[in-house]
């Protein structure tokens, strides 16, 4: 029995939990080889995670304001740091980076570079000072900082089209490994992961969105460490193939001279009959993001769009003090570090476990009619997630005519290493936890943003705590429908609307943000134009380039945001500088948030 607050006995209580996690899997393990069906283990563990984070989020309820949309603000930095690490590694980071690595190659480490790097921008010019503040959200920062409802108003608008831009991704991985696990049809399979977020988020706000992500964190990382690990050693790569990364590499790249890969290519009516979203093994990811600029240009983007999501920003405000919240962001870069460095030797792992004839699960030089024989392809293509097709009519598989989902990567690469069901299970409820812990903070983020924000502090600022609470929640649902119906449509895969969310969001609000903790002359008029003219101009230009506009300087559509914050920049400095400066009590409080120390700024306002 565990007696005493439940802060302090956190790592007993997480413990427990994981150690009770880990005797699911062996459970689950000895009941596949006493010949459990590979549906049912994936039934089993996305049901009995989704039902433990279910759980958590009822225990967590709360009808108090400060437990909803801070967590009390009593969250230790390195539980905080995990339930960053998991609102941050969303379905994008599980599902999807190893397989733009896979197809993209070099190029795409970009997002890595720039997704890692932006925690060092939210340390040393946001994170500590937002906290001070003592904001419960982004848009509570601009509005008090700069003054006004339409300056609180604008940052409430590009919270929400960079949040829900991202939160469509979401639903879409969760979706995506719904409809396999459950196996049920993609359209319907969103909202059964909407359903599973909502349960989290519903009741307890930030409370049980905080202590859900640590859980789902857990689950997360065990589920993407523990394949690498294996079919790294199984594969003689070593148990730490970090380390060998390099060596395979080459490896992949003798296998693909010696199949005669790039002197070979598919005409355009063998590529009609692809399923839509699948990518062949081609040397075309050579040249994605090749040029230093290209590089650059993303990481930067990436960046400073981390810098700028305001869901990241939230979970800075839940802890006990300014020292917490920086201590907070160095356990968050670690526990991001855990995943993200494995990323690239995952899509590695994945292609040589494809294309090696030394390994048993090597497919390329296999007949056609044997590799879609096997249980795995037949699995995934059922899921419209693999693609074969005997294009030359010699009978053999070539590297240009097996084809997969970007998604695929990920989830399917146990199956085809090789290893026991029960991984991919693992796995699925991985993927699932990353979803649904991304998902719950950005629709925490706008339901926040909009009733506290737009409801509370602007339409009814005299509206009692549990009316507001009501409107809260009545919102996350909408929102969640809202997203998932979009999630359906597949208007953009899951890496590209991410992307664009950070685009979005550093377009109308890295420099409002930065400009209002670190230049005190900075005012109301500044904020407003950097604000609205950013995301006006950084929308403008994607619009452009995706209706054929050629662009210029190499922005290119996953890059936008770079114009949307130079305009946004240019703006607020111009029009701070001709409007009337800021009076001097703001100047003071701007001043006094860059003091490490003391008690916050808004203190009992709320």
């Amino acid at each position: 029995m565990i007696k005493g607050n439940f802060i302090d006995n956190l790592p007993k209580v997480y413990g427990i939990y994981t150690g009770g996690f880990l005797a699911f899997i062996i459970i689950m393990a000895i009941a596949e080889q006493m010949g459990m069906s590979a549906k049912v283990i994936g039934i089993c563990f996305v049901a009995f995670t989704v039902a433990i984070y279910a759980i958590i989020g009822w225990l967590s309820r709360t009808a108090q304001a400060d437990a909803y949309y801070v967590a009390g603000r009593q969250v230790p930095t390195v539980f905080n740091g995990m339930a960053t690490a998991a609102d941050w590694m969303s379905g994008a980071s599980f599902v999807a980076m190893a397989g733009g690595i896979y197809f993209k190659g070099y190029g795409y480490m970009a997002l890595l570079v720039g997704w890692t790097g932006g925690y060092v921008l939210v340390a040393s010019l946001l994170a500590p000072y937002l906290r001070k503040f003592g904001c419960y959200t982004v848009p509570d920062f601009i509005g008090t900082r700069y003054g006004g409802n339409l300056s609180r108003l604008m940052a409430v608008i590009v919270l929400t089209v960079a949040s829900f831009t991202y939160v469509t991704a979401q639903i879409n991985a969760t979706g995506t490994i719904a409809s396999v696990a459950l196996d049920i049809p993609f359209q319907y399979a969103v909202y059964v992961g909407l359903i599973s977020i909502l349960l989290c988020s519903m009741l307890g706000g930030m409370r049980g969105v905080t202590w859900t992500q640590v859980a789902q964190y857990i689950v997360l990382i065990i589920a993407y460490l523990l394949p690498v690990f294996w079919i790294s050693n199984k594969m003689g790569a070593g148990f730490f193939p970090h380390f060998m990364l390099a060596d395979e590499v080459a490896r992949i790249a003798d296998l693909e001279s010696q199949f005669g890969l790039g002197t070979v290519t598919n005409s355009a009516a063998d590529l009609a009959n692809v399923p839509k979203g699948l990518a062949g093994i081609t040397k075309a990811h050579s040249a994605v993001n090749a040029t230093p600029w290209a590089f650059i240009s993303l990481a930067l983007a990436m960046m400073m769009g981390t810098a700028s999501l305001p869901h990241v920003m939230m979970r800075y405000f839940t802890t006990p003090s300014v020292k917490a919240a920086r201590k907070s962001v160095g356990w968050s870069l670690f526990f991001i570090f855990l995943l993200y460095s494995s990323a690239p030797m995952l899509a590695t792992l994945s292609k040589l476990s494809l294309i090696d004839p030394n390994l048993a699960t090597g497919i390329i030089g296999k007949s056609i009619a044997e590799v879609q024989s096997i249980d795995w392809y037949q699995n995934w293509n059922q899921a419209n997630l693999m693609f074969v097709s005997d294009f030359n009519g010699n009978g053999t598989l070539e590297l240009n005519e097996f084809f997969m989902g970007g998604k695929a990567v990920v989830l399917a690469t146990p199956e085809i290493a090789g290893l026991p069901y029960v991984i991919s299970g693992l796995v699925a409820a991985g993927g699932m936890a990353a979803a649904m812990s991304t998902a719950d903070g950005l629709i925490l983020a706008i339901a926040n943003a909009l009733s506290h924000d737009l409801y509370y502090k602007i339409i009814d600022p005299k509206a009692e705590t549990a009316k507001r609470l009501v409107v809260a929640r009545v919102l996350l649902v909408v929102i969640g429908f809202a997203g998932a119906t979009i999630a359906a449509m597949e208007i953009q895969g899951i890496l590209g609307s991410v992307i664009w969310a950070f685009d979005f969001a550093m377009s109308g609000l890295f420099f409002p943000l930065v400009l209002g903790v670190w230049w005190k002359r900075a005012n109301r008029e500044g904020a407003i134009a950097g604000m609205a003219l950013g995301l006006i101009s950084g929308a403008g230009y994607l619009i452009w380039v995706r209706n054929g506009g050629s662009g210029f300087l190499g922005i290119t559509q996953l890059t936008f945001g770079i114009f949307g914050s130079a305009v946004s920049l240019v703006s607020m400095v111009v029009v701070s500088l001709i409007t009337s400066e800021p009076d001097t009590a703001t100047q003071k409080m701007v001043d006094e948030v860059r003091v490490p120390s003391g008690k916050s700024i808004l203190g009992k306002q709320h």
